[in-house]
């Protein structure tokens, strides 16, 4: 009797002390920190289905495409998949340049389906699939011969859905950059465009430029248009419009635009504000994710992320971050339940048989040149390369913070001179660092490349023994310092300290962000070698 009573008596204290521990957690997250997806992760779109939020962004040439989010409080973000993870889904074939393929795509739930919408630049153009679980699996592709860019799906009262996009159905510019928004109905069971598309707005002002990325909503009984502005870059923006009819003319509203971060000048932090999607909490909270630049010294240094700002509507228009107007890097946090996710190891042990969804490849893989086993993963070495518009054998995660550590252990034996693997740091094939083990006349040897504006040069080269050896980089804010050795605990430079932003953003067409991974390569010649990779590790500071 006296042994029962114990042991309720330390479930008990035990409850107690969770609810305790869950009181203090909630008490001290009063607020969130932005952005909420670090790096490289533009053009986001959300919706909500019950107690449950769902996001998604632009992925561009990398593959899988459009990876997807779950949240329970808006804040803390877990990765669930890819909509467009197989290849006949999604063909990012050799040659597709940098900053094409997947653009802007639309995540929206409609009567027991997921629908995701989007263009494939450079591809077949626009489509959308969908699914019962938005883990997936997601069907394959339902093309439609639309032109443009940027597509979203809007259902009205009445069940019919509306398909609009950003495209100048005239085809003619009355100045330069004119681009807008048009809308048009679209019938799901035959899967075609039905009428003629409506051209809904050219954007705000006469002059305005780029108008895209729209999204369109039904508010109070008013169909309200939301739009991206002024190019991706320094000049983005929001704007808003409305119309008593959901395929007539919206007109422009008198406080646009409605966010932007233009105004604040060229060194403020945080730029490039613009490409805003919206939602209504089950608190009935309005909440907007958008894309914008963390700035490091005046540069772009992560790409495009995903941020998070309250709103609410007055007087009909929406209004952002009452009293501020602008886009902060901290916030009072949602009026949802708080709910941490588990952040990825900084190591990856590759103790498990498939990859983790932080690692993508740059281009669609028709074949598979990797084999996890034993907590190591062993890439062919192929003869595609990095440097060129290839599917080479390479993984890659993003970068999220200005300053960090990277390393991974390679086992490589190179058969000829031209033959490489190791660590790479990849804005694009004309922009990245690869650190890698090859050989130099037959002996075992470290090379460091620097490929800038797409040429490229050998910056420094050790000789090295064989086996397993240590490569990676720290990252300084705008310095990387490459390293090699036996172990972490011999690690020595190699080259001078390079300038971070060869592996960034250079202007308002680069949409994309880095990357750092591993690689091997022969570079043109056939092979049958191969590298081995024991881990790999990314330490954000």
């Amino acid at each position: 009797m006296k042994k029962n009573v114990f042991s309720l008596m330390i479930l008990f204290l035990l409850v107690i002390t969770a609810l305790r521990a869950q009181e203090n957690t909630t008490e001290t997250n009063k607020t969130y920190e932005n952005p909420i997806l670090r790096g490289f992760y533009p053009d986001p779109s959300i919706c909500r289905v019950g107690d449950d939020y769902y996001l998604v962004n632009s992925s561009f040439e990398w593959f899988p495409g459009v990876p997807i989010f779950h949240s329970k409080d808006l804040v803390n973000w877990k990765q669930i998949g890819h909509v467009l993870d197989r290849p006949e889904q999604l063909q990012l074939n050799e040659g597709l340049r940098a900053s094409r393929g997947i653009f802007a795509p639309t995540l929206r739930y409609h009567d027991g389906l997921f629908y995701m919408i989007t263009t494939c630049v450079g591809c077949k153009g626009n489509f959308y699939v969908t699914a019962k679980d938005p883990a997936g699996p997601w069907s394959d592709p339902v093309w439609l011969n639309t032109p443009g860019i940027d597509p979203t799906l809007f259902w009205d009262d009445d069940g019919t859905c509306w398909y609009v996009g950003a495209h100048n159905i005239s085809g003619k510019r009355e100045w330069e950059g004119q681009n807008g928004v048009f809308i048009q109905q679209l019938d799901l069971e035959t899967k075609q465009l039905l009428g003629e598309p409506v051209q809904a707005t050219f954007g705000h002002a006469t002059n305005a430029v780029w108008g895209e990325g729209p999204h369109l909503y039904k508010v109070n009984g008013r169909y309200l248009l939301m739009i991206a502005e002024g190019g991706t870059s320094f000049n983005h923006a929001i704007t808003v419009f409305e119309s008593d009819k959901v395929n007539g003319k919206y007109t422009p509203s008198n406080i646009n635009p409605v966010l932007t971060h233009r105004n604040l000048g060229r060194d403020y932090p945080i730029s490039a504000v613009g490409h805003c999607d919206i939602i209504q909490t089950q608190n009935n909270e309005w909440w907007a994710v958008m894309l914008a630049v963390r700035l490091c010294k005046g540069k772009n240094l992560l790409g495009r992320e995903t941020y998070l700002v309250p709103m609410e509507f007055e007087d009909g228009w929406p209004l952002f971050n009452r009293g501020v107007g602008k886009v902060r890097f901290e916030e009072k946090r949602p009026n949802l339940p708080w709910t941490p996710v588990e952040s990825y190891p900084v190591r990856d042990e590759f103790d498990d048989d498939n990859l983790a969804l932080k690692w993508v490849f740059l281009r669609t893989p028709y074949e598979k040149w990797y084999d996890i086993s034993k907590g190591k993963i062993t890439l062919d070495t192929r003869p595609q390369m990095m440097t060129k518009l290839e599917q080479p054998s390479l993984l890659a995660q993003r970068i999220s913070e200005f300053s960090f550590e990277s390393f991974t252990k390679v086992n490589f034996n190179p058969a000829n001179d031209n033959e490489e693997a190791g660590f790479v740091a990849v804005y694009n094939n004309a922009r990245n660092f690869r650190l890698v083990k090859s050989s130099e006349n037959g002996e075992n040897v470290v090379k460091l490349y620097r490929v800038k504006e797409g040429d490229e040069k050998l910056v420094a080269m050790e000789r090295v023994k064989s086996g397993n050896l240590i490569l990676g980089l720290k990252a300084n804010k705008l310095k990387y310092q490459f390293y090699f050795g036996k172990d972490k605990t011999s690690l020595q430079p190699i080259g001078d300290i390079q300038d971070a932003t060869v592996n960034a953003s250079q202007s308002g067409t680069d949409f994309t962000g880095p990357m750092i991974g591993f690689y091997t390569s022969s570079n043109g010649y056939e092979s049958i070698n191969k590298a081995e990779f024991d881990w790999f590790e990314y330490d954000a500071k």
